[in-house]
């Protein structure tokens, strides 16, 4: 188990045991006497890859103020990108969960996911270094759009409707397929009863996001 994850994170661990609590639940850890859970982990990677964030956005954005850094440091590190992150890196996959957590659909939850990227990445740093840290994460932040709110596309729908003068878009759920733990909402986005355009997402949420996003494309295009 742990190769397949270690080819996938990119990184070998010399104490394979920062891996295993890295991907430990505390759910699990109720369950099993003297197991530690990667809550402290998850701690401590947040800090690391807030620093490693926050390097290459100052050196790639050397003309924008500390504000819009912030913001967009902010962006990089939400959870809903910590998230998307993990789900590449098929983090649920390997989880330690409790039972409980198993039954309602703990492999995909996003709370669960993006804390265990930042677990793996605290494990990463105390069995490589700072160096080690840098390697894994770098590759993945080169990917992604440096902007305030570049994954916001509700916000960015809602801001070129309002420049048009028009009203506030209705956001509602057309379909829901899948069992109770991998359930996949289709939600579609209109205005005045026209639809703009139609996403879907592992939650509601996920999907509002991939709807307006389909609908600010096809305003743009």
């Amino acid at each position: 188990m742990y190769t397949d994850i270690e080819n996938i994170i990119g990184y070998r661990f010399t104490n394979k045991d920062f891996l295993k609590e890295a991907l430990t639940h505390k759910s699990f850890a109720g369950e099993h006497r003297g197991v530690k859970h990667n809550e402290r982990l998850e701690f401590l990677g947040d800090s690391i890859l807030g620093a490693i964030v926050a390097d290459y956005i100052y050196n790639q954005c050397p003309h924008v103020e500390e504000g819009v850094l912030s913001k967009i440091k902010s962006n990089l590190v939400s959870r809903r990108n910590l998230y998307l992150w993990g789900k590449q890196m098929e983090l649920g996959r390997f989880m330690l969960l409790g039972h409980g957590e198993i039954a309602t659909g703990g492999r995909e939850r996003d709370s669960i996911i993006s804390n265990a990227v930042e677990a793996v990445i605290g494990a990463v740093y105390l069995d490589g270094g700072y160096a080690s840290a840098e390697a894994v994460i770098l590759p993945w932040v080169r990917t992604q759009t440096l902007a305030q709110d570049a994954q916001d596309f509700k916000s960015m729908l809602q801001e070129h409707l309002q420049k048009q003068g028009t009203l506030t878009p209705e956001y509602e759920i057309i379909q829901t397929v899948g069992p109770e733990h991998d359930k996949i909402f289709t939600v579609r986005v209109s205005l005045a009863g026209r639809e703009l355009g139609v996403g879907k997402g592992h939650n509601k949420k996920l999907a509002e996001q991939a709807a307006a996003q389909n609908a600010f494309e096809r305003m743009k295009s």
